[in-house]
């Protein structure tokens, strides 16, 4: 039945299709054999890769998907080198980042994808605003392919021995910190329970405030952040959450903090979803301990709609280098499309298009929690990118890191710290 649903969608695509399209795509990835070349990272380790490309192959016979392993590391500089120089033979590539993303655009070595989109009437909606946040100039040079956001994962034993109830999937943030407060337990070792717990990335504290829509990173002023700064600074002060001083001279790692059985709440990126099912399916994580865990939505600004939460994206573009770019078109909207996302959702990753299709087939992996309200929390109302397309973006996010490390450390007080980030920034945007 999958392959008559997909047979009949690219039939109805080329259908719908401009005639000089249809005729350019035959002699791609019609009757004649064709090979795409595509690049990306982890090809061994990230099993989604070869599960799309396979069922992409298994629709379209004549056509060959060749995988080219750049690396994780240093990928995006790898790439921008490969495609600004002569011998770059890609027909897709992966884009891992918005920095990287800025600077393949400005190099000028992507296609630009508007008139494709509009050609075959791709409904840009279901990337759930993200990919206005990479439009560049009007322009789009990619199509997100795979997504991670951020939910608040919870310990249900912590809730319970405490009498409280748990989170709900729409809290605002004063609920939510409240609700950190009412579960911390002071003590010693074992004892101590963290009503919340914070990585040392300046996602996890500082990003609550783009939430609203009406700020981002890019702004230049960031006065906005005060609040959540003062929230965790305040909680950590009250042995709600462990300081950033602590967790980061330990370098306590994220799942290190959940998994010692006595953090109640975290908020952390939907990727640590199949690292905590696999830990505990190992016996490495403590079953008696975490083994009862479940995830809600993301808490938000008053007035803002619940859903609202923090994200990247893994996207898919054409190098304009590629001599078989209607081809290559053709497998990106299927990777990128509701299909390739189905597929990307059974190998337990989270791809860009979070439907109900997907969404059960996420919430049915072995070990994910059962409860409604976890399998809800998978459904997102809008996706706020951690850092979107701007050519700057590099240097600020340098600037922002910088000064949100010394406001946590308390080299700096709040209001200096954020003084300094409006100083540094506009700077760099030329106010």
């Amino acid at each position: 039945m999958k392959k008559k649903v997909l047979s009949a969608l690219l039939a109805a695509t080329m259908v719908v299709g401009s005639m000089g399209s249809m005729a350019v795509l035959a002699s791609e990835s019609g009757d004649e054999e064709v090979t795409l070349n595509w690049a990306l990272w982890d090809e061994k380790t990230a099993t989604y890769w070869s599960a799309v490309a396979d069922a992409y192959m298994a629709e379209n016979p004549n056509v060959t998907i060749e995988m080219t392993d750049l690396g994780s590391s240093d990928y995006m500089t790898v790439l921008a080198t490969d495609l600004s120089g002569d011998g770059s033979d890609f027909d897709i590539v992966t884009i891992k980042d918005v920095p990287g993303y800025a600077t393949l655009v400005s190099k000028g070595v992507l296609e630009n994808l508007n008139d494709r989109i509009e050609a075959d009437g791709i409904d840009l909606s279901v990337y759930n605003g993200t990919t206005e946040q990479v439009t560049a100039d009007g322009n789009l040079y990619e199509l997100p392919f795979r997504s991670d956001f951020w939910v608040l994962y919870y310990n249900k034993r912590i809730f319970d021995e405490a009498g409280v109830d748990y989170p709900t999937n729409d809290m605002t943030m004063e609920e939510y910190d409240e609700l950190a407060r009412s579960v911390t337990k002071q003590g010693f070792g074992n004892d101590q329970i963290y009503g919340a717990h914070y990585h040392t990335w300046r996602s996890a504290v500082q990003l609550f405030g783009i939430l609203d829509g009406e700020h981002t990173v890019l702004d230049g002023n960031y006065d906005f952040t005060k609040p959540y700064y003062e929230m965790v600074i305040n909680q950590a002060n009250d042995g709600v959450c462990r300081s950033y001083v602590d967790t980061n001279a330990s370098q306590l790692h994220y799942s290190g903090a959940f998994s010692e059985g006595n953090t109640a709440t975290m908020n952390m990126g939907s990727w640590y979803i199949t690292t905590l099912i696999s830990e505990l399916a190992s016996g490495n994580y403590d079953a008696d301990l975490v083994g009862d865990w479940g995830i809600v939505k993301y808490p938000h600004p008053e007035g803002v709609e619940a859903g609202t939460t923090l994200g990247t994206i893994t996207a898919l573009a054409i190098p304009t280098s590629s001599e078989n770019k209607d081809a290559a078109w053709d497998f990106i909207k299927f990777a990128c499309g509701e299909e390739g996302a189905k597929v990307v959702a059974s190998t337990g990753t989270f791809p860009a298009i979070m439907n109900d299709d997907v969404i059960a087939e996420i919430s049915s992996l072995e070990g994910f929690p059962q409860d409604d309200a976890s399998k809800e929390a998978l459904r997102t109302a809008q996706l706020c990118l951690e850092a979107p397309y701007d050519t700057h973006i590099t240097e600020i996010n340098t600037v922002l890191d910088t000064y949100h490390k010394d406001i946590m450390n308390g080299d700096i007080s709040i209001d200096d710290g954020i003084a300094k980030m409006n100083e540094e920034v506009g700077k760099i945007l030329g106010e």
